[in-house]
């Protein structure tokens, strides 16, 4: 099979069907060097799996093989999806590398793959079986479906989101039961390198590189990390002026997550940046459901405090997450 030379420094037109989703955005270097340093010990003698990667050109793929024996993986494989080739003369293929071994270099650890590559196929299932990490960034537009994949098969994972994937109805209750939770890094503005055929607002890197820049995206993962251990500081005390209840929840608007009030025991409405500083071990979050004036409010299957049923005087608020303070105290934190 004859394939091109690995890790281009610039990117051929996606000629995809989807494109028109806009989910070729391929991720920098620079970024996924910044979220890997939190979790180094957690990849020793580990199958790691990237499988929504074109192995010669995914920025994933080059971070895992260039850090292959410092990280102590046991295993690292890509799977490309046909469907998002770059080049449509070639066939889909995999990546199957076990480190620098024997002069072997780095094409010749990929082959041709039997199926597609879609990571819903059998033989991409099959691979998922056997890797103990999956780190990659998704196609947005099958988020829901990528994340109810990796929770089926009970898999540690680091995936790259929208924050608006929070909001989901299939993916906030897995954060409320901590079965999964933002990373390190949440809400940044991330500069995708895209296709060159792509026509919105972009700019070029230093390596001529088409760019878009893209607000509003988080890490998500189930891998734990030292900022879910740090209580967060709070000095506010709670007063009725300061902090109304909704409408149909019993609960209080906190519009910021810095004025969290240190006193109050029972739920509090925070924006869903809360997330970012969220210790489970001081904060739980609660399922709006459970704090509903009345039977007139409906239940959502979100568990969320959003759209017409989060106004107060009957003004709507932004979405938010319902939480109580483990530790309510008088005193400073």
């Amino acid at each position: 099979m004859k394939l091109r030379p690995a890790i281009r420094n610039s990117n051929k037109s996606l000629h995809a069907a989807r494109k028109a989703k806009n989910d070729e955005f391929y991720t920098q270097l620079a970024d996924i060097e910044d979220e890997l340093t939190h979790y180094k010990q957690q990849f020793e003698n580990k199958v790691v799996l990237c499988n929504c990667d074109d192995p010669l050109e995914s920025n994933f793929v080059k971070y895992f093989s260039l850090n292959f024996e410092h990280l102590g993986l046991k295993k690292l494989v890509a799977t490309h999806y046909k469907e998002w080739n770059l080049f449509q003369q070639e066939p889909p293929y995999k990546l199957e590398y076990m480190g620098d071994k024997n002069g072997i270099t780095f094409e010749d650890f990929v082959t041709e793959m039997l199926d597609d590559g879609d990571f819903r196929s059998e033989e991409c299932i099959a691979l998922l079986k056997e890797a103990d990490i999956v780190v990659t960034n998704p196609p947005f537009s099958l988020f829901r479906e990528y994340v109810d994949q990796l929770i089926r098969f009970e898999k540690k994972f680091l995936i790259i989101g929208g924050i608006n994937a929070i909001t989901y109805k299939e993916i906030f209750p897995l954060i409320k039961e901590n079965r999964l939770w933002v990373g390190h890094n949440f809400n940044k503005v991330f500069d995708f390198i895209i296709p060159d055929d792509y026509k919105k607002h972009h700019h070029l890197d230093n390596e001529g590189n088409k760019v878009a820049r893209v607000p509003g995206i988080c890490w998500f993962t189930n891998l734990p990390h030292n900022k879910r251990t740090e209580d967060l500081t709070l000095y506010k005390k709670y007063s009725t002026k300061e902090y109304p209840k909704y409408d149909n929840y019993d609960a209080i608007e906190v519009s910021k997550v810095a004025e969290i009030p240190m006193d109050y025991k029972g739920a509090m409405g925070v924006p869903i940046t809360f997330l970012g500083k969220y210790n489970p071990e001081q904060f739980e979050i609660v399922s709006s459901n459970d704090y509903r004036n009345g039977d007139y409010v409906p239940f959502k299957e979100h568990g969320l405090v959003k759209d017409k049923d989060s106004a107060i005087n009957g003004k709507p608020t932004y979405v938010r997450i319902l939480i109580l303070n483990r530790k309510p105290s008088s005193l400073p934190a």
